[in-house]
């Protein structure tokens, strides 16, 4: 079949033709979000974060992943300083070996940071914790809840090496919505995606 209506290659192309395709995707998006107003970005993570508040009361209870803001991400730092400040545990990623699965560090605001791979900073101390809850920055997704990433295989492959899977909610930014990211046997849905546009839960085979 062809792509569905995005100029993409068809969902059966072999292998490295969609990740050429996935290729182009990244750029453009990367260049889409940063060329986005800084308050049109502000107001739409706070719209995203008050939409995971509301629909998940029960965070002040779980251990929460989450990263620092890359490229024009959502920046979730404040939303999870509160969430600390309530008594949740917070951790941020952490790239350990190349092409091996991530760690995630206990983070508390005013914690030393170091540098870690392309400069994004990492907790100082190694306490490697298991997060419930996972909030995922999305570069470009689809509403089958895949995620299009930065084309490293990081989530996939952590998402993957966990016991129990933690709870995944993606966030990102409705213009970055794609028909189909062209979904791999390696690629892992997200449990949620929230948008400024809203919420949903993704659909379970």
């Amino acid at each position: 079949m062809p792509g569905r209506g995005d100029g993409g290659p068809p969902e059966d192309a072999p292998w490295p033709e969609i990740e050429a395709w996935r290729g182009r995707q990244r750029g453009r998006l990367i260049k889409l979000r940063q060329s986005m107003p800084e308050e049109v970005r502000r107001q739409a993570g706070a719209e995203v974060l008050a939409r995971i508040d509301a629909a998940f009361p029960g965070l002040a209870a779980e251990t929460i992943g989450f990263t620092w803001p890359f490229k024009a991400e959502i920046d979730t730092r404040d939303f999870v300083a509160e969430k600390v400040a309530a008594g949740v545990q917070a951790a941020l990623p952490v790239v350990v070996a190349k092409n091996r699965p991530l760690e995630f560090w206990r983070w508390q605001p005013g914690d030393p940071l170091d540098s870690g791979v392309l400069g994004i900073p990492i907790p100082a101390r190694r306490e490697v914790v298991v997060p419930s809850v996972l909030l995922a920055p999305l570069l470009g997704f689809d509403g089958a809840g895949y995620r299009l990433g930065y084309g490293g295989g990081y989530y996939d492959r952590t998402l993957a090496s966990f016991a129990q899977r933690p709870y995944v909610i993606g966030l990102g930014f409705s213009a970055c919505r794609l028909e189909s990211i062209r979904p791999q046997p390696h690629d892992i849905a997200m449990d949620v995606i929230v948008t400024e546009a809203g919420l949903w839960r993704t659909p379970k085979a």
